[in-house]
């Protein structure tokens, strides 16, 4: 989509969610108004530079800032570790933020700092990982229970409700991890119980993954299917094990393992093309940054949101405790649709 054109829909959005009770929530009358939010500074602190996916959002970042006329504070980067996101959180709001969106890897440890920054009357804004306790404005994530949800129901099928499958857990300190496994798991117990599931942790390190992948092959040469739980980590040690043991071959193969992962970054769209991996879950990275930054403005300028159906194609849902989380879209993608223009995954510049 061109620029001018974004930068439109985005103008639109704000006034919708600015007038109207219906759809994404009512705006409280405080005396503010969009000025405040373009002039207040807002941060952003970047969860790890590790990640494919993590590195397309960090680059959606400054678009949709400057597209909505944001102060943006320089980005700082926790580097998956919560202490670094502590110290950095401390240093943004010395710095004068007046909200901050952070991704906290570690989602039970960021408690602390989350009642600290709401003393200050900081607004967060937590994007893709809820946290587990503490107050934020708004959590900006897709649903990650039907991450799971998908990944099981596409290897079932594929493997005829039969066989072996290995699954790249993601952290379980991360409300994410759990949510993908818990799911992935209550799928494969009710609607395929003769598939037998190898639940590996991996921290979200492809390293770990990949050795994990190399004991159960050496173990088991017999495992028809791999669930990653991130792409961005883990795809290309994955591939590039499998192509070492000339096991990356086309779904057509008898030999082929079927390979569902989640992330949708363009690698994955590229490895699907070539028959190397089956699916993903794309999680919208684009958007994570566009509606992160758009609820951080809207925090500083005293908006407020209620539960209900928005105008992008998401639902406000309140997750417990008032806590309201935007359930962004993430469409499984496979062969028949991986070329679809609207993927951001489509859109990345090579």
């Amino acid at each position: 989509m061109e620029l001018t054109r974004r930068a439109a829909v985005t103008a639109a959005l704000v006034v919708t969610f600015a007038l109207t009770a219906t759809g994404c929530g009512d705006s409280a009358d405080t005396g503010t108004d969009g000025a405040a939010g373009a002039k207040a500074q807002i941060a952003v602190d970047l969860p790890r530079a590790d990640s494919d996916f993590w590195n397309s959002y960090a680059k959606y970042i400054p678009q949709y800032a400057s597209e909505e006329g944001i102060n943006l504070m320089d980005p700082t980067n926790s580097q998956n570790d919560i202490a670094k996101l502590v110290a950095n959180a401390q240093a943004l709001t010395s710095q004068g933020a007046k909200a901050i969106v952070m991704a906290p890897q570690d989602t039970g440890a960021i408690a602390t700092t989350l009642a600290q920054l709401e003393q200050k009357k900081i607004p967060v804004v937590s994007v893709d990982t809820r946290p587990d306790k503490g107050k934020v404005f708004m959590v900006v994530r897709a649903d990650n229970r039907a991450y799971g949800q998908k990944a099981c129901e596409f290897l079932g099928e594929k493997l005829g409700g039969n066989g072996k499958v290995i699954e790249f857990q993601g952290s379980l300190s991360s409300v994410n991890g759990r949510d993908r496994s818990e799911a992935f798991a209550e799928c494969m117990k009710t609607k395929f119980p003769n598939i037998t599931v190898f639940a590996e942790p991996t921290e979200w390190e492809g390293p770990k993954a990949s050795a994990a992948l190399q004991t159960r092959l050496a173990q088991h040469p017999d495992i028809k299917g791999i669930y990653m739980q991130a792409g961005g980590v883990f795809l290309a040690p994955t591939l590039q094990l499998l192509r070492s043991k000339n096991l990356l071959v086309p779904p057509t193969d008898p030999k082929h393992i079927f390979i569902v992962s989640n992330d949708g970054i363009p690698q994955e769209f590229e490895a699907i093309r070539k028959g190397e991996i089956d699916a993903t879950v794309s999680q919208p990275a684009d958007l994570y940054a566009k509606y992160a930054l758009f609820y951080a403005k809207a925090a500083v300028e005293g908006k407020t949101f209620t539960p209900g159906p928005t105008d992008h194609d998401s639902t406000i849902v309140d997750v417990g405790n008032g806590l309201l989380e935007d359930q962004l879209p993430a469409p499984l993608v496979t062969a028949a649709n991986v070329d679809d223009a609207g993927l951001w995954g489509n859109q990345v510049k090579k």
